[in-house]
């Protein structure tokens, strides 16, 4: 008998253990957020931001899970110093007095494998908006190089920035802007 509850026990302990939520880490080195806006109208200006950090975790047995990204607003990049400069300036993200852009879920929904939808507030200079990610790619796993339990996901979503208050040069510079988070996360 006491054999037979050790043998369940040990059965029932992993099966437990794997249908828990899961937490991550947000890789800085491999995540990075980007925007692409209209430039002018006559092309399309392609940025990001170099530094972030953040949590997920993954319910796979629940289908759900949850994000939390913040992001340096400091550390854009669209490759033009000139240009990264007045876009850090009151202008346009004050960074100075916001110097970071949260993104904090309120609902995920994990459809199938590898993908999902993310419901949550994105707080650029100090407002909050209900904003939805359409995650097109999920994968977890062990990373063939540090051998270390990572997930990651890519998520776009279109804002219209004077929503959150950017809207210096409208509507010259575009309003629609479309951003992608490309996220890898190691297991906690």
């Amino acid at each position: 008998m006491r054999k037979t509850l050790i043998a369940a026990s040990l059965l029932f302990f992993p099966l437990a253990a794997s249908s828990a939520p899961e937490a991550y880490t947000i890789d800085p080195e491999h995540t990075f957020p980007h925007f692409a806006i209209s430039h002018l109208g006559f092309s399309t200006m392609h940025g990001r931001f170099n530094s972030s950090k953040g949590e997920l975790t993954i319910d796979h047995a629940n289908k759900t899970g949850s994000v939390s990204i913040t992001i340096d607003a400091s550390s854009i990049d669209t490759a033009h110093k000139k240009r990264d400069d007045h876009l850090r300036s009151p202008d346009f993200l004050n960074v100075v007095e916001f110097p970071e852009i949260e993104y904090k879920s309120t609902k995920v929904t994990i459809h199938g494998d590898s993908k999902a939808t993310v419901e949550g507030m994105l707080t650029i200079m100090g407002i909050s908006k209900p904003v939805v990610l359409d995650v097109n790619h999920i994968k977890c796993g062990v990373h063939p190089m540090n051998k270390k339990e990572v997930c990651g996901f890519d998520a776009t979503t279109a804002i219209k920035r004077s929503d959150f208050g950017v809207t210096f040069a409208l509507p010259a510079v575009g309003d629609d802007m479309k951003l992608t988070f490309e996220v890898e996360a190691i297991k906690s």
